[in-house]
């Protein structure tokens, strides 16, 4: 292998990083970038240059990684719905799976509603939310 082929190499993985967006396949560019510089300075046979490749991947990887999680962790947006589970709500339209209805207001919030174990929920009726789908609350009647 020669430094044309390390260099193909790091072309096409910066172009599949530019579609995927993973931050994988830019260690592996930077891994190669690397073994290209060291093929042109230092000739290495092709199995010197598979084992720098290999480790320095892995040391791309390892010295990268937290500072990407830490980045993909901070972009998760909390909706603070998991607040509304345990509160109870009131049925404003019959829960009935059978007829694809059921509505309930929750703190104001007119919610779709199903019941949780399938049975029938009339109209006016106190229940308690235990899930969020979506939309869509499943609800338990008050005990």
């Amino acid at each position: 292998m020669d430094v044309l082929f390390w260099a193909i190499l790091v072309i096409l993985f910066v172009i599949v990083e530019i579609f995927t967006i993973q931050l994988v396949s830019i260690w592996l560019a930077a891994a190669s970038l690397v073994t290209m510089f060291c093929v042109y300075f230092f000739n290495i046979p092709i199995t010197g240059q598979l084992g720098i490749f290999i480790a320095s991947s892995i040391v791309f990887l390892a010295l990268t990684w937290p500072l990407m999680k830490k980045w993909r962790d901070r972009k998760h947006l909390d909706t603070n719905v998991g607040r509304e589970i345990n509160k109870k709500a009131k049925v404003i339209e019959d829960i009935d799976l059978d007829n694809d209805t059921g509505r309930v207001t929750l703190d104001g919030v007119d919610w779709s509603a199903l019941s949780a174990d399938g049975s029938f929920i009339p109209k006016g009726s106190v229940v308690i939310v235990k899930a969020i789908n979506g939309t869509k609350l499943t609800v338990e009647l008050e005990s």
